[in-house]
């Protein structure tokens, strides 16, 4: 532990092992994109630290942000965040088939990258603001399945399936977590269900690639099946110790598409083999488990529902992008977070890591106050 005489007092107050933590998951991914670029820190690494680095800062200077902030602009920020998915859908900037961006000027913004937070900061606000014995009521969904299900809608006709899972699934989770009867999920998997066909039939051309290739990678190697089947092949022939550091020849080749991307993880265990791959995944575990541990030790209810789904979205990041990439999963486009270039998810989950660094301050104010 680094004392509080080393470094200046509110430095030493910062969760620091989480710091290192994620500065560590953050480096494991400069040295993948630094390999993948053929030796270089050009075109990905570079910019990867650069962004890192900042949204790191952002995320520090969030942990002095109180509770009673968070809970006050929940419901604002939700609402500025629809607006402007709905500004997408008429003024969006368009590229490579989808209309996501929001074209300002001097940057281009995702806005349902910001909706990942928000709904679990809305909905954590709204049970929090419901009377005591109303969870098991009707008056508890209804309004939450609302505010999940108009963000969900306007993110998946952009098309952007893999942002809407992620929004549904953080909703879902406050709403487990709020303590929502369980009958409520299991009926709704059954409609999902059932349901299913008939989705499949409204789904874009890509997407139902992305399905076939999923249940059955080989009736398509080399057109939809391609991309998991390299990421297989690229995973399996690492081993257990991998080919070594800037040896991974499936993605220094080109057999593995987007080995800088979404199959990042791949690229990486190629070269660091089954033990590096552990490695990094039992480096997640721990930050998800720090963000549940903020969750059961919370006061508020708030505070408990926040940490649950802000922990929740940065599991599914990882859980989703892992199954993807070994064939479990439908490929949707959800990268590695801190590992796969790409400033959107960096961003995503450092403002989930600030917002947690923030209830978990509150935490340990409130218990030297008691």
């Amino acid at each position: 532990m680094i004392s509080s005489a080393i470094i200046p007092q509110p430095l030493a107050k910062l969760p620091w092992r989480l710091i290192f933590l994620i500065a560590g998951i953050a480096a494991i991914g400069l040295l993948t994109l630094y390999s993948a670029a053929g030796g270089s820190v050009r075109p990905w690494a570079l910019r990867q630290g650069t962004t890192f680095l900042f949204f790191l800062s952002v995320a520090v200077a969030m942990s002095w942000i109180k509770e009673s902030t968070i809970k006050s602009l929940a419901f604002p920020a939700y609402g500025v965040i629809l607006v402007m998915l709905i500004l997408v859908e008429m003024l969006g900037f368009v590229t490579k088939g989808a209309q996501r961006w929001l074209d300002i000027g001097f940057i281009r913004l995702q806005p349902s990258e910001f909706m990942k937070p928000a709904i679990v900061l809305v909905l954590a606000r709204f049970y929090e603001l419901l009377p005591v014995g109303y969870t098991r009521k009707w008056r508890a969904i209804w309004p939450a399945a609302l505010l999940i299900g108009v963000p969900a809608g306007l993110i998946l006709v952009q098309p952007d399936l893999g942002t809407c899972t992620m929004v549904v699934l953080g909703g879902l989770t406050v709403m487990f977590v709020a303590g929502v009867p369980m009958r409520l999920f299991v009926g709704g998997a059954v409609t999902l269900a059932v349901a299913a066909p008939i989705a499949y039939a409204f789904m874009h051309e890509y997407q139902r690639k992305r399905v076939q290739t999923f249940l059955d990678p080989s009736s398509d190697p080399l057109g939809a099946g391609y991309h998991i089947s390299q990421s297989q092949i690229a995973i399996g022939s690492g081993g257990i110790f991998g080919k070594g550091f800037l040896n991974g020849s499936q993605s220094h080749l080109d057999y593995l598409p987007e080995g800088h991307t979404d199959f990042a993880f791949a690229a990486m265990v190629e070269e660091w083999g089954l033990l590096g791959g552990m490695l990094l995944i039992l480096a997640f575990g721990a930050v998800i488990r720090w963000g549940m541990a903020v969750s059961m030790r919370s006061a508020s209810r708030f505070a408990q529902l926040a940490a649950a789904g802000l922990s929740a979205t940065i599991f599914f990041y990882v859980s989703i992008n892992l199954m993807m990439v070994m064939g479990l999963a439908p490929v949707v486009g959800i990268p590695l977070p801190l590992v796969s270039f790409g400033g959107s998810a960096v961003m995503t989950v450092m403002l989930c890591l600030g917002l947690l660094m923030a209830l978990e301050r509150q935490q340990r104010t409130t218990s030297r106050l008691v």
